[in-house]
């Protein structure tokens, strides 16, 4: 008789496969789960749209046309694989739209290769073992209406995207794109610009004297004259002033004092923690995310992978009765009971909040920033830091401030001098980021009604106003958020994605347009108007809620927007007339292979000189932005393979001098070597000797021109 073949997987228990987004996510999960799971990771999305094509049936109610992304196929084979020898998958991505759509993507392809197994989803929202316990425990199939908000967004933005973009490369250039939410986020940076160009300053001054009392020597700001306030507009203006207080006495006229309470920030949102690490920190956008996300997913704490903050992409406030507990009683241990509130603080959520996760804050209170230092970056240091202070005082009482503010009248001429000081200093006891926040109380003079004070002397300052300053990524978050555009996932990729177009530059914290910026927001804002406005993409955003909350239609929104937009962009693309030829610049340089003229031309990447005998002669070089200090070759920008800018010699690989940092065109005054800018927190924008020897620095303002 022939041998019968047996299942050898029967003979075994069974496990249970968990899969995650992220291997650094599977490997802190894998430590809290015991031998009977097996944790895999999918690397992110495993299936999506071509990238050849826009892959939408518009006729077929708009369905997507979905396939295994090129070099994934592996990834998910592999997946179904430990699915044949498990009897239950728990679909553990984010939980998020993206997440969702990435676990009825992936849940859907191992149901067609092992039909009959289990399939469920579960969710957490920080990697810790009473997290994950109580989500095996609590599994749910996947929310299709979350899967549909993210399949009509996808959609939408391939539509938008693929049939934008092949405008630009037609009327400028190949390489550009466009999108829903990139293009809203260029159009404010260029409208906040074109602001800054058109602003025109006017004069205005300040006015203070400076006095003496009790032997302490004080400054008293202009206030009112005849009991009204006035604005200083010119030096007459002054004159006036300083007429009205001559040989008048300098009295005490009025002494208050108030309390007033200082209320602690809320936990940290996605948009309030970028801002935050953006002012205190100096971290744009897309550096927070990442240290955040591996703060999430877990840091090796005494050889152990530890998750130690909540998912860090929310835009909630709200936080869990077992956190505030575990807060409670940490600062009933270290700072008292007096600092404790009778009930916990509740913060408001906001109406637009998807409140689909808590604020973000630590795991563990306990895990304080000093116990971590050692295992952890610089990096991840500071910004765990500015998380775990910020929920710890989110937790703590107010503080108590007494602010006294005197008046001193001379003639009528009414001046005042004000300072505060803390009588309790409630959540500010916890708090190093700012310190200077606890040091307010300023140092004056003690004073009494009538006191009666030494004049020194007048101090009139004469002062410009100032244009509406640039967007940092901060700012730009913030407006973004404020306008409904986006979503915490969005923000750190759309500010990436429009500097890696060239649509934008950083200089120091600012976010600026480059011509080819302007060029392509021009074009786009004045032909779509209905596309690229505020109220349009904060209202789409709505719609997307609406699917996911409601369970509505997801290709209404698509059905709608779709035959304006195609009769627009046909419209747009009859009407525009070709720019290509916008930025080439002819230059008096000859072509060293063909002996032609070079031309100075736009890339993806900026500014380069190429052959205007392209695409028979194909010379190209990038731009010399200054003198190699090795071989005195010239320095271009470069691009590492991941994307990275650098700055590098032309004749490589010949010489081999690099730099991170972008030099200077002018040599050391001091020792003639070359000069590089840096860009430091403390110090802003400098010019920097690479000469170790020499140690020249310049410092130079943020809002230098290039």
């Amino acid at each position: 008789m022939p041998k019968t073949k047996v299942d050898k997987t029967s003979k075994k228990e069974k496990k249970i496969l968990v899969i995650v987004e992220s291997p650094a996510k599977a490997k802190t999960i894998n430590r809290y789960l015991g031998s009977d799971y097996i944790v895999k990771s999918s690397m992110g999305h495993l299936i999506d749209l071509p990238k050849s094509r826009v892959a939408i049936d518009i006729e077929g109610d708009f369905e997507p046309e979905y396939i295994t992304i090129r070099g994934r196929a592996k990834i998910l084979n592999d997946l179904k694989k430990e699915a044949k020898k498990a009897d239950l998958v728990l679909l553990a991505a984010d939980d998020d739209r993206e997440g969702e759509s990435i676990a009825w993507h992936i849940g859907n392809s191992i149901r067609k290769t092992v039909p009959n197994i289990t399939i469920k989803r579960i969710v957490f929202h920080e990697i810790t073992k009473e997290a994950l316990e109580a989500a095996i425990k609590a599994p749910r199939d996947i929310d299709i209406s979350k899967v549909n908000a993210q399949k009509a967004r996808r959609v939408l933005d391939r539509i938008v995207g693929y049939n934008l973009s092949p405008l630009l490369w037609e009327k400028i250039k190949r390489g550009l794109s466009a999108g829903r939410v990139q293009s809203v986020a260029l159009l404010l940076i260029s409208n906040r610009e074109e602001e800054i160009e058109a602003f025109n300053p006017e004069e205005y001054w300040s006015f203070e004297v400076f006095l003496k009392t009790n032997d302490k020597e004080f400054s008293a700001q202009l206030q009112k004259v005849d009991g009204e306030k006035i604005e200083l507009k010119s030096k007459e203006d002054v004159e006036k002033i300083i007429n009205l207080l001559e040989g008048k006495e300098y009295k005490v006229s009025d002494i208050e004092v108030k309390e007033r309470t200082r209320n602690p920030q809320a936990p940290y949102t996605t948009s309030k923690l970028q801002q935050a690490a953006s002012s205190a920190l100096s971290y744009n956008s897309s550096k927070t995310m990442q240290i955040a996300q591996g703060l999430y997913e877990g840091v090796d704490v005494g050889g152990n992978s530890t998750g130690l903050i909540t998912y860090m992409r929310t835009d909630s406030v709200r936080i869990s009765p077992t956190a505030q507990a575990q807060a409670a009683d940490f600062i009933t241990k270290n700072y008292g009971v007096k600092y404790l509130p009778t009930t916990p603080p509740v913060y408001s959520v906001k109406k637009t909040a998807q409140d689909a996760h808590e604020a973000i804050r630590p795991t563990n209170i306990f895990f304080t920033p000093d116990t971590l230092k050692k295992y952890l970056k610089a990096d991840q240091y500071k910004l765990y830091k500015l998380i775990w202070e910020n929920f710890v005082a989110s937790q703590m009482l107010p503080a108590k401030m007494e602010s006294t503010k005197v008046t001193i009248t001379a003639g009528k001429v009414d001046f005042s001098v004000s300072a505060s000081k803390i009588k309790f200093d409630g959540f500010m006891k916890v708090l190093t980021i700012d310190k200077n926040e606890k040091e307010k109380a300023l140092k004056m003079p003690s004073f009494e009604a009538n006191d009666i004070c030494e004049f020194l002397e007048h101090n009139p300052q004469q002062h410009f106003t100032i244009p509406p300053p640039r967007y940092s990524d901060a700012s730009l978050v913030k407006i973004l958020e404020e306008s409904g555009i986006g979503r915490p996932s969005t923000y750190a990729p759309t500010i990436k994605t429009i500097i890696t177009r060239h649509y934008v530059q950083r200089k120091g914290k600012q976010i600026v347009p480059t011509e080819l910026g302007k060029l392509v927001n021009e074009l786009i804002s004045e032909n779509f108007k209905d596309l690229v406005n505020i109220n349009f993409t904060a209202n789409m955003e709505n719609e997307l809620d609406k699917i996911e909350e409601e369970n509505t239609e997801w290709n209404k929104i698509l059905k709608d927007f779709y035959p304006k937009f195609q009769s627009t962009l046909q419209e747009a693309t009859e009407r525009i007339n070709s720019m290509k030829d916008f930025f080439n610049e002819e230059t008096d340089l000859l072509c060293e292979k063909c002996g032609k003229k070079m031309i100075k031309r736009l890339g993806r990447y900026g500014y380069f000189i190429a052959c205007s005998g392209f695409p028979e002669c194909k010379n190209a070089q990038g731009i010399s932005i200054a003198q190699c200090p090795k071989c005195g070759g010239d320095i271009t920008l470069k691009r590492s393979k991941r994307g990275r800018e650098f700055y590098g010699c032309s004749k490589y690989p010949n010489c081999d001098f690099v730099s991170w940092d972008k030099p200077a065109k002018e040599p050391c005054p001091k020792c003639g070597s070359l000069m590089v800018e840096k860009n430091t927190k403390n110090k802003g924008i400098s010019l920097n000797c690479i000469n170790k020897e020499c140690e020249y620095t310049k410092e130079m303002t943020e809002d230098k021109t290039e």
